[in-house]
């Protein structure tokens, strides 16, 4: 049975160190585009609320000129009963008869009044409501214009970018898989307390990448000397020296430009 080959601390820095680039590559894409997703989003949803709003407000605008047609029909009908409550009232035989059917007719034109005044409040809330349609539709067609521009640019972005994206996404997978799954872990534990997302940092200028805070001269020697994984007391970052940095920066700079 072969022997499993040993990773040395450099190879497992060198690695890391490219997971890094890789990541750090994937949040420079997605930071292009920003909060376009989200806009894009959030436009749809108003867009998709404004179409709802108008079609209840063309669905109640319905109903009313049913009301209305309704309430036209109430008046004819009322109408039709007066003339024949008319007509009977010149035939009665006395006056309790007439007073009954003068009373129906006195009903019915109370039935025709307040029909009308309905009718008039139903016209005046079409009048509202057609004011309102109108709005939402100005308001629609201003939301979709943007939508539309939104959409375009965020098409544009995807068209450039999503290959590399998904590329590179594969990359970051296959590097994990090959890293220890305890580095792997601190690693994204790391890069998901800190702002930017550097989990892997090299010495700049005596300091951690990223960070103000002076390492010392003795740390700086164990780090370039690559023998065990250090971090940074202050950020907890994984340390790497500058030359080891710069090499892996090159290397991955070549594999970004083939995708």
């Amino acid at each position: 049975m072969a022997k499993k080959k040993e990773v040395s601390v450099e190879e497992r820095l060198r690695a890391l160190y490219d997971l890094q680039l890789i990541d750090s590559r994937i949040d420079e894409i997605r930071n292009v585009r920003g909060e376009l997703p989200l806009e894009v989003r959030d436009l749809e949803d108003e867009v998709a609320g404004l179409n709802t709003r108008l079609e209840k407000l063309e669905s109640s605008l319905e109903t009313i000129n049913n009301d209305i047609s309704s309430k036209k029909n109430l008046i004819e009908e009322a109408k039709a009963l007066i003339k024949k409550y008319s007509e009977q009232q010149k035939n009665v035989r006395n006056n309790r008869e007439y007073n009954s059917i003068t009373k129906e007719i006195e009903f019915q034109e109370l039935e025709i009044q307040l029909a009308e005044k309905h009718i008039k409040e139903f016209k005046a809330q079409i009048e509202q409501k057609k004011e309102v349609i109108s709005q939402t539709k100005d308001r629609l067609k201003e939301r979709e214009t943007h939508l539309k521009h939104k959409k375009g640019e965020l098409d544009a972005i995807l068209a450039e970018t999503e290959k590399e994206e998904q590329a590179l996404i594969k990359k970051s997978e296959d590097y994990k898989a090959s890293i220890e799954e305890r580095l792997v872990a601190a690693y994204t534990r790391i890069r998901t307390n800190v702002k930017n997302g550097l989990a892997v940092v090299p010495i700049e200028r005596g300091a951690s990448g990223g960070s103000f805070f002076t390492i010392p001269p003795q740390v700086q020697m164990e780090i370039a000397s690559r023998k065990k994984i250090i971090t940074d007391e202050h950020s907890g970052r994984i340390l790497v020296d500058e030359a080891l940095a710069e090499e892996q920066k090159e290397k991955m700079e070549k594999l970004f430009a083939k995708l």
